[in-house]
């Protein structure tokens, strides 16, 4: 048979002949007939000898006074060479005295054959031969990365029972997630300073801390993380609002989307309108003004407090209604004061048509110089519009809440003018940008 470390094709053929032949009539007929046809390179006897065409194989059966059979040649030529070896087979037109004619019917390339039986193999060898309980290379590396996270983890509290991050007691900034696996998932990519809830039972350790530090709560993208903000805003004092994407946890959100999701947090006041979250807004609005819990902000950050003051008194457009009120109170009518704010102001009667049409809406138009609409969006997508904004925009009129960071942008891209319903925890106020509220 053929040598099997060589063999790369089989030319398979068949034979018919009128009489009775044998197969060394057949091999005979087949060195002899191609002999000085195809030229020296191409000669059987020579390609024999030095391995290239393998042992002819010849298997014939004998009926009737006629031979049927079946030719194999093996070959390690290449596949033009085997090509023109096999058509040189079908010139054949005698074997000994009788007539004869031979067909090609395939040729098969051996090394795809063993390729496909390797592929066979390999299936039943990994399917039946592996340990089940031998870990992959992948397995290893996770049970390694989670033992250093979980030895990274701490507990916080008098009892030590609730699951944080190490850098929780010495940074200014926390996270605020739901369970103990989403502390682990923010430590597995470097985020060391959440801290878990527990459910909507906030223990009133964390309660406390969230008094002390600027906090973001970060909370599933389903019915239970809006829950758990609710209760956050009734016994907690947070900051910032981060909600996984809809449908998934915080504890299966991979690196690109953690970092995305807690990018794109909104202020408090801006998150309670977004998820229409009305009484514990007002819960949250009224116990900030009161003594204790604004006493608690101003202890901790008293810088806040002395620059908010100074800021707004130098910028006459950050406070309209204090500049508003002298007139009204001038007047003896008294009608309410949005109307009065309205027709006092310049800037405010010009696009009130834009803000009475957005009101509700949770909307924002961006204006050129002549007051027309050059591009709309949702509130919570202006900021990555003002962003990306090649216009020559001058105006922001928006059903949302001024934030330091929109100021912030808006100041950057020389925008003159913003309206909000009101405003939030503005630190600074860029002297380039006017801010007024609709409300």
């Amino acid at each position: 048979m053929q040598s099997t470390d060589t063999t790369k094709y089989i030319i398979h053929s068949k034979i018919n002949a009128d009489g009775v032949i044998e197969r060394p009539d057949i091999v005979g007929a087949i060195f002899g007939q191609t002999e000085g046809l195809l030229g020296s390179d191409l000669d059987l006897r020579d390609l024999q000898k030095t391995g290239r065409i393998g042992r002819i194989e010849v298997v014939v059966s004998t009926k009737g006074g006629k031979t049927k059979g079946n030719i194999h040649i093996p070959s390690s030529l290449d596949r033009i060479e085997t090509s023109i070896l096999a058509a040189s087979l079908e010139t054949i037109d005698r074997v000994g005295p009788c007539s004869a004619n031979i067909e090609v019917s395939n040729i098969e390339d051996v090394r795809a054959t063993k390729r496909k039986h390797i592929v066979e193999r390999a299936k039943f060898i990994l399917t039946g031969m592996f340990d089940a309980n031998l870990p992959e290379s992948q397995e290893i590396a996770d049970e390694v990365r989670q033992s250093v996270r979980v030895e990274e983890m701490q507990f916080f509290g008098k009892d030590k029972n609730i699951p944080c991050g190490p850098n929780v007691i010495d940074s200014d900034a926390i996270v605020v997630v739901e369970g103990r696996a989403d502390v682990l998932n923010l430590l597995r990519y470097g985020i060391k300073n959440a801290i878990c809830v527990g459910g909507t039972n906030v223990p009133p350790e964390v309660a406390e801390l969230t008094r002390k530090k600027t906090v973001t709560a970060f909370t599933d993208g389903d019915r239970g993380g809006k829950l758990i903000i609710k209760e956050l805003l009734q016994v907690a004092d947070i900051d910032y609002v981060a909600r996984a994407p809809d449908g998934k946890s915080v504890e299966d959100l991979v690196q690109r989307e953690i970092i995305r999701a807690l990018r794109q947090k909104v202020p408090v006041e801006q998150a309670m309108e977004a998820y229409s979250i009305d009484k514990p807004a007002e819960k949250a609005k009224s116990s900030s003004s009161s003594g204790p819990k604004k006493g608690g902000r101003i202890a901790r950050v008293p810088k806040r407090e002395k620059r908010v003051k100074p800021d707004r008194a130098r910028n006459p457009a950050a406070k309209i209604k204090k500049i508003a009120e002298p007139p009204i109170k001038k007047e003896k009518p008294k009608p309410s004061r949005s109307k009065p704010t309205t027709s006092q102001h310049p800037v405010l009667k010009r696009l009130s048509l834009h803000s009475e049409s957005l009101a509700g809406t949770l909307g924002a138009r961006l204006l050129d110089q002549d007051d027309k609409v050059v591009n709309e969006t949702p509130v919570r997508d202006l900021v990555n519009t003002l962003k990306n904004s090649e216009e020559n925009v001058k105006s922001v009129v928006f059903d949302g809440v001024v934030t330091q960071r929109i100021l912030d942008i808006a100041s950057n891209k020389g925008i003159d003018t913003l309206i909000g319903v009101k405003k939030g925890n503005i630190t600074k106020s860029p002297a380039n940008v006017k801010v007024y509220t609709s409300a």
